[in-house]
């Protein structure tokens, strides 16, 4: 397995994100890391570190999307950054997977015309799994990608967040929930109420029905669908509970943990034909590490040929 990752790609990039790499290089021996930037900039780093795992390899890059780069035409102005030579390499098959904490419109720029969606697929998404109370996850989606979605988006989310859930943590017939302002079926605007019928229909999935924020953290759902404006301002908000909590031993250390956006290290973009991982762009070593695992966890799951089959 070989996993690509960005080293160019964050706040504190190349730094922390050549780092992070050494440290998942370490953890997973297996596989080969191919880190891709400005090999001048790698090599410093690498020597001050004192050594290099012979599972990381570099790809030298030129150039650099930065944060405030317009993602479409940044693929045409800067063809040699790392994000874009990331994504050619994932297309050709020189990577299985490719993971950055750099701009995320750029991405999904990769991602919608290079790796492009899978046939079948309206809009992809992005989940986040975050902790509940009694220990265990749901995955949140959208978590920002598509702000604005139609009902029948909202539904086909139902159905790719049930096989992600299948194939990355092995959850038979996952429970799946629309997040509301009540959990009564006529509840919600014209959109919520128009996805609840539809999803209702779906017998591919085990739809709960509504389920209100407050009931999240409970883990009556294993699967919560939104849209991306929604979403995002949960998973912040709920971000931003973990440094308040951590001097509150009367919570379970995980629970605590699961909040932290290091934890999880990136986010899954979901109806893609690879695998790609979108990190935060303040992402420091240790979210790099767990970006890269994750990236591994899922390149090395059947996620993709699942949702294939099932949409065909």
């Amino acid at each position: 397995m070989r996993i690509g990752i960005d080293a160019m790609g964050g706040d504190l990039a190349p730094q922390v994100a050549v780092m992070g790499t050494l440290d998942a290089a370490i953890s997973a021996p297996e596989c080969t890391f191919v880190l891709f930037g400005n090999k001048g900039e790698i090599d410093e780093i690498l020597s001050q570190n004192g050594t290099c795992p012979s599972n990381v390899e570099i790809v030298h890059t030129t150039q650099v999307i930065d944060m405030g780069d317009s993602p479409t035409s940044a693929f045409q102005k800067k063809p040699d950054s790392s994000i874009v030579v990331g994504f050619n390499h994932l297309q050709n098959g020189q990577i299985d997977a490719f993971a950055s904490a750099g701009s995320t419109g750029a991405m999904m720029v990769g991602c919608v015309y290079i790796v492009k969606s899978i046939e079948g697929v309206m809009r992809p998404t992005i989940a986040t799994p975050l902790p509940t109370f009694d220990g265990g996850r749901f995955i949140l989606l959208d978590v920002g990608l598509n702000i604005d979605v139609k009902p029948e988006v909202l539904s086909q989310y139902g159905l790719l967040g049930s096989i992600f859930c299948n194939s990355i943590y092995g959850i038979e017939n996952p429970r799946i929930g629309l997040l509301n302002i009540g959990e009564e079926d006529e509840k919600g605007n014209a959109q919520s109420k128009a996805a609840h019928a539809l999803l209702k229909e779906e017998k591919s999935i085990n739809f709960i029905g509504n389920i209100e924020s407050k009931s999240i953290l409970s883990g009556v759902a294993d699967v919560v669908l939104c849209d991306g404006f929604t979403g995002n301002i949960v998973l912040k908000l709920l971000e931003s509970f973990s440094p308040v909590l951590e001097n509150n031993t009367q919570l379970e250390r995980s629970f605590i943990e699961g909040l932290n956006y290091e934890t999880y290290g990136g986010t899954p973009v979901i109806g893609v034909n690879s695998p790609v991982i979108i990190g935060h762009g303040c992402s420091t070593r240790f979210a790099i590490k767990n970006m890269a695992l994750r990236t591994l966890k899922v390149a090395s799951s059947s996620l993709i040929e699942n949702i294939k089959a099932k949409l065909n």
